[in-house]
């Protein structure tokens, strides 16, 4: 470990209690983008805690309407030091899903920061803790670390993108983009979301997989009909359906469909994956060894491989079935898939499939898809990243060359053309989007020297960093 005096401060902030206090005052801002009736509060969120913040380290702030008509507003803030410099560009959004008020152990207060000092590692309670309000807290206390630390100055241009939708799916976010490309205009994003691989390793992550979901239906006829006079007569469309899907993707979880299928993994994916671990954690399901693609480590098949899932399924009533062959069937399913699929053709490569296979007259939706984004490992930022970490915390971060799940990476990796490097803080057990969500304490100040570390450094390396935005 080489401290600097970045980390130190950054880890004086978290031992004096400040960070806790600043994190305490975002927590309780009651940012539900998913209750129309939070609108007020989103908008505050920005203009009374992320602007007066960031004003304090020399951003300058600006609050945006939505491209999207009745979507929340957005933050761009912009901190200029010297055209020769770099620019970084830092994102983080301020809503948050449901509160779950009432269903929180020991009748915690969602809006309230929580420490619970006896369990171990020490938990900090809060909505938003974990996703995403600790995590672009983290950020901000370590870039004004770096600037304490140096005197007043960062060593490199710096602008802060805040949303305030990403828990509705972003909307307006990549027309936002578009719209504001020049003033957005940076050399690299430097962010943080999601959870480390395990609690106990640093973690770094270069992109996403991307997603679809389609539905698939099938009607036959527009009633019931008893299935004593009538079975062995009439198609089920229960039973094509679930035929129809393992001809998709069969009992062992492997896709059957050509189109759906990414191509091999490249060499320099395998070789970042090669020590990564997946599960074994507490809490952590037992992974099925023989299900999904043969021939691959678990983590290359969540992390270089597509995965087809059914996230539902039915037809008739399954709470109180009656003895008759139901007139339709519906099922839900999702593709999570690397970078090289040809998404944009899902519907295509599925309904061609289904015909081929008898079951042409199965309806496919059209997907609404999240691109794959994925940056080259060897990247100089990703080096200065790995390095830095190693640095603050004297352990090797576990590299992803994408997260398994989706975050709206793509606007960052193709509209505005940046490579993306995310260091998450939280960890894959911090009850997300549940009741309970928490950040561990221990993960907050190595997350704060990590970040500081990381800051410091592209200030140390500026004249050597790659420029996009010149």
């Amino acid at each position: 470990m080489n401290p600097n005096p970045a980390a130190a401060r950054a880890a004086e902030a978290f031992d004096s209690g400040r960070f806790a206090a600043d994190l305490a005052r975002r927590v309780a801002f009651r940012t539900e983008s998913q209750n129309p009736q939070r609108a007020d509060e989103l908008r505050r969120y920005l203009s009374d805690e992320i602007a007066p913040t960031l004003g304090t380290l020399g951003f300058e702030s600006q609050l945006h309407h939505n491209p999207v008509a009745g979507a929340p507003p957005l933050l761009i803030a912009e901190r200029f030091e010297d055209a020769a410099l770099p620019t970084v560009l830092v994102y983080g959004h301020g809503d948050v899903v449901r509160g779950h008020e009432g269903q929180w152990a020991e009748g915690r207060d969602p809006w309230a920061l929580t420490p619970d000092t006896q369990a171990t590692p020490e938990r900090w309670y809060g909505r938003g803790g974990a996703d995403n309000k600790g995590q672009h807290s983290i950020n901000l206390a370590a870039l004004a670390a770096v600037i304490g630390a140096r005197g007043g100055r960062l060593g490199f241009n710096a602008k802060f993108l805040v949303e305030m939708g990403e828990e509705t799916g972003s909307p307006g976010l990549d027309a936002f983009c578009r719209e504001q490309r020049t003033r957005l205009a940076a050399d690299a994003l430097i962010a943080s979301d999601g959870p480390r691989l395990t609690a106990a390793r640093p973690t770094v992550f270069l992109g996403t997989r991307g997603v679809g979901n389609f539905d698939l239906t099938l009607k036959l006829r527009s009633g019931g009909h008893h299935s004593g006079n009538w079975g062995g007569l009439l198609r089920n469309p229960g039973t094509v359906l679930a035929a129809a899907i393992t001809s998709l993707v069969d009992g062992q979880g492997r896709i059957r469909v050509p189109g759906l299928r990414p191509p091999a993994i490249p060499a320099a994916v395998r070789a970042a994956l090669a020590d990564i671990e997946v599960g074994g954690s507490p809490g952590d399901p037992a992974i099925d060894p023989l299900w999904g693609e043969p021939g691959l480590t678990p983590a290359e098949r969540v992390f270089g491989w597509n995965t087809l899932e059914v996230l539902a399924l039915g037809c008739g009533n399954p709470a109180a079935p009656v003895n008759a062959i139901p007139p339709e069937a519906r099922a839900t399913l999702q593709l999570r898939f690397v970078v090289g699929t040809d998404a944009p053709r899902m519907r295509e490569h599925v309904l061609a499939h289904l015909a081929a296979q008898g079951f042409g007259d199965i309806e496919v939706s059209e997907p609404v898809l999240m691109a794959a984004t994925r940056l080259d490992p060897d990247s100089a930022w990703v080096r200065l990243a790995l390095d830095a970490i190693e640095r603050a915390t004297g352990a090797k971060p576990a590299l992803l060359p994408n997260l398994g799940g989706s975050l709206p990476n793509d606007v960052f990796a193709d509209i505005l053309g940046l490579p993306t490097v995310w260091v998450p803080h939280s960890y894959p057990a911090c009850s997300q989007h549940a009741p309970n969500e928490h950040l561990l304490a221990p993960l907050v100040r190595e997350g704060l020297q990590m970040m500081a570390t990381i800051f410091w450094e592209v200030g140390e390396q500026a004249q050597s960093l790659p420029r996009r935005s010149r």
